[in-house]
């Protein structure tokens, strides 16, 4: 123990009390706990548009998709879509923003009509 100060001497004099057999044991950093595991099969969805939140808060009540699908159905372009979503909006009164209107729009036509784009036959 030539050379050692005298507090490496203390430590490991009462490492050897304790039970530990050198310097190594106690420098060790101590386990960590595993990384909660992530299910493989969860695939992360992309967060819901302003079209859909609309559409979701106020419509979805009266008009489920029965009523987007059926024979008598009014939309039949871009143009007669945003058309019906301005028409209920007003009449539902909830004020929107030209720009809720196109969202909202936007939203039915990527997830029901599948209309041709504004500006394209």
């Amino acid at each position: 123990m030539a050379g050692m100060k005298l507090a490496e001497v203390l430590v490991l004099s009462c490492l050897a009390l304790a039970g530990a057999t050198s310097w190594a044991q106690i420098a060790q950093p101590a386990p960590q706990a595993p990384a909660p595991r992530v299910a493989a099969s969860a695939p992360l969805q992309p967060a819901p548009t302003r079209g859909r939140l609309l559409y979701e808060t106020h419509c979805i009540a009266c008009h489920n998709s029965q009523m987007h699908w059926r024979d008598g159905r009014i939309v039949r372009d871009w143009t007669g879509l945003v058309e019906q979503v301005r028409r209920w909006q007003e009449r539902a009164r909830l004020q929107w923003s030209e720009a809720d209107i196109l969202e909202v729009a936007r939203h039915l036509n990527s997830t029901i009509y599948r209309l041709a784009p504004p500006g394209r036959a």
